[in-house]
């Protein structure tokens, strides 16, 4: 599968005018190639420079949002799926701000469509989905695009590093508060 994807990305790359048109096409079949979005971004950031690459990738993480947002109902299997996922990695009614999503996207190959799970799950209505998207989509174009250079040429340790500060920073953000459900908070004898 990796030649398959580094052959649609060399191929891309000599499309010219059409090259933004299906490099944002990229991102939407992202995950049916199974490549990172920083790959997709770094590469964004590489072949149209870091403004242009980051409007591009703003452009195509916010359809891959939208995208996410419109047919993950229609696949009952993912969305359980993704609610098993956000279980096991965290408190059950436990939720994530927009914030720490923006931070976590940042994270190498955290999943993508996890936080996308953790942003519906907070948001009213689509209209907020898409605001919120935006929000935490953004610095990952804009550091993945423009720093792409740099971060492509940090080492491992370096890299597990960058992690771990952006857990920490994304701990540090969280919200102070937290709701207890009536009857979780009060077990009642059988």
């Amino acid at each position: 599968m990796g030649e398959t994807s580094s052959a649609i990305l060399t191929w891309i790359e000599h499309q010219e005018a059409w090259a933004p048109l299906l490099f944002i096409g990229i991102h939407l079949l992202r995950p049916f190639l199974f490549l990172p979005v920083m790959i997709v971004c770094i590469t964004g950031g590489v072949w149209f420079g870091p403004i242009a690459g980051t409007a591009y990738s703003v452009i195509g993480t916010m359809l891959s949002s939208l995208l996410f947002y419109r047919t993950i109902r229609l696949v009952p299997s993912g969305l359980k799926r993704l609610r098993g996922l956000k279980e096991k990695w965290m408190k059950k009614n436990a939720n994530l701000t927009v914030k720490q999503v923006a931070v976590l996207r940042l994270i190498p190959f955290i999943h993508f469509h996890l936080l996308s799970y953790c942003l519906l799950e907070i948001s009213a209505d689509f209209k907020e989905y898409a605001k919120s998207s935006l929000f935490a989509n953004f610095p990952l174009a804009v550091v993945y695009t423009s720093m792409g250079q740099w971060i492509s040429l940090l080492s491992i340790p370096m890299m597990i590093i960058f992690s771990i500060f952006l857990v920490v920073l994304s701990f540090t953000i969280r919200k102070k508060i937290e709701v207890f459900v009536w009857k979780d908070f009060f077990h009642t004898a059988p």
